[in-house]
């Protein structure tokens, strides 16, 4: 591939070592950055806004249910809507869906920060999860699909790897932020501010270039389309492997959405300690995505993805058993180490393994696992809080995790013996492969 044009299709394969080489540099290239801002911007108003909704929610209510219903509300239209979302990403403009977003809540964000002038309800608060997840159905596919079209082939790793560093710092800076100005700015200034964030997200991405979809061969319906997507998932053991691993351990290992009744009833502290307790996992794996920038883990991936699900069931484990702040941001901590190799071994998979005409769809179907773990989990972490107890709801769900990687293990063993070093290597001998054949065939319709 010619260096001067990072976009330009090869022509011939070029040595192997082209793949992993690291004097390439994705910063070198437009698209990523104005990507990677819009994210961040984006995922730091998500995160902040998650943070103060929980809060004023468990205000309100004093309920460790109603803070599980939160989840329920995001999941039902995150869920229901994220394979259309999936299949609109691979059949219009990419960047015209995330404009499209972005508006819906800049403007909503905004109207929050206009209604807590007068004491904001309880059903407002819903309505705001509500609309993100709606939101989050159309355009996390397109995010997911436009990283791997910013970047060449060779540097998906990288940037994989770039774009799950700096979503974590946004994740890490977001929960700061809010509980930071909800003690000191309060609710209405907060919102305004998360407003701000979400406007700067759509103004970024209206610099990227357009990314009309891949002329289709042949007409389906949305039906058969979705259908494809799903498909191609769950006859794959590596990638339907490494989306349900993730799906059972934080389905039942996460603690994220009770930690508001961990922060009050156990720890004894406020907002803003609770925002330090959010933070501290994405702290955690923000060291382990910096490393990773360096020292990919292209080697024995599956192996160390299934270390670092079950070193992420240990360390819930010793949070649900802590009642000194220090220990639990500690473990927290250590949580978010573990779960930073998951995520980069994760992503590296899904990008490296996805077709370009596919990639939102796929997307689609693993934010299904990664929804329902997260959302669905916050349900399940309420209710189980609600019926076992806090602490002994955590520490089954740190069990559960230690079993979904004993069984994963041993059913999964394609995933098990992965190396992202011969996927990455696959996926550029494709690449080269699609443009011999796009060649061959518009050498053939011109004669």
């Amino acid at each position: 591939m010619s260096e001067s044009n990072p976009y330009e299709s090869p022509r011939e394969p070029e040595p192997l070592t082209t793949v992993a080489r690291p004097s390439q540099s994705v910063f070198g290239l437009r698209e990523f950055n104005l990507l990677l801002v819009s994210m961040t911007c984006s995922t730091i108003a998500g995160q902040a806004l998650l943070l103060v909704v929980r809060f004023q929610v468990f205000e309100i209510s004093n309920s460790a249910l109603s803070l599980g219903m939160l989840g329920l509300v995001e999941a039902i239209p995150a869920l229901s809507l994220v394979l259309f979302g999936g299949h609109i990403a691979d059949s219009r403009d990419r960047r015209r869906i995330l404009q499209a977003t972005a508006i819906m809540l800049t403007v909503f964000a905004a109207l929050l920060a206009v209604a807590s002038f007068r004491g904001i309800s309880i059903v407002a608060l819903y309505a705001m999860v509500f609309v993100v997840g709606v939101a989050r159905s159309f355009a996390s596919p397109a995010y997911s699909a436009l990283e791997a079209q910013v970047v060449p082939t060779q540097l998906i790793v990288k940037a994989a790897t770039w774009f799950a560093t700096v979503w974590l710092i946004a994740a890490m800076l977001g929960p700061v932020l809010g509980g930071f100005a909800m003690a000191r700015f309060g609710a209405t200034n907060t919102y305004g501010l998360i407003a701000g964030l979400y406007a700067v997200s759509l103004v970024t991405a209206s610099f990227l270039q357009p990314r009309p979809a891949e002329p289709r061969k042949h007409k389906e319906s949305i039906r058969l389309s979705i259908r494809e997507g799903i498909s191609y998932v769950t006859g794959n053991q590596i990638l339907l492997g490494s989306m349900a691993l993730d799906l059972f351990a934080v389905l039942f290992g996460g603690a994220i959405a009770i930690l508001p009744i961990f922060a009050k009833d156990i720890l004894k502290v406020g907002a803003e300690e609770l925002g330090y307790l959010n933070a501290a996992p994405h702290a955690g794996a923000l060291i382990t995505m910096l490393i990773a920038t360096r020292h990919p883990p292209v080697r024995n991936a599956g192996r160390n993805l299934l270390l670092a699900v079950a070193g992420f069931g240990v360390t819930m484990l010793v949070f649900a058993l802590s009642k000194s702040l220090v220990l639990s941001l500690v473990a927290l901590f250590f949580s978010g180490v573990f779960d930073g190799v998951s995520v980069v071994i994760r992503k590296s998979i899904i990008r490296l393994m996805s077709p370009n005409h596919l990639r939102g769809r796929i997307a689609a179907v693993s934010l299904i696992f990664i929804g329902s773990s997260n959302e669905l989990g916050a349900l399940e972490s309420g209710v189980a809080a609600s019926l076992l107890g806090t602490v002994p709801s955590v520490v089954a769900g740190g069990i559960v995790t230690l079993l979904v990687v004993a069984v994963t293990a041993w059913r999964a063993p394609r995933l098990r013996d992965l190396s992202l070093k011969r996927l990455a290597v696959e996926a550029y001998s494709r690449e080269v492969a699609k443009d011999v054949i796009e060649a061959s065939e518009e050498t053939t319709d011109r004669l």
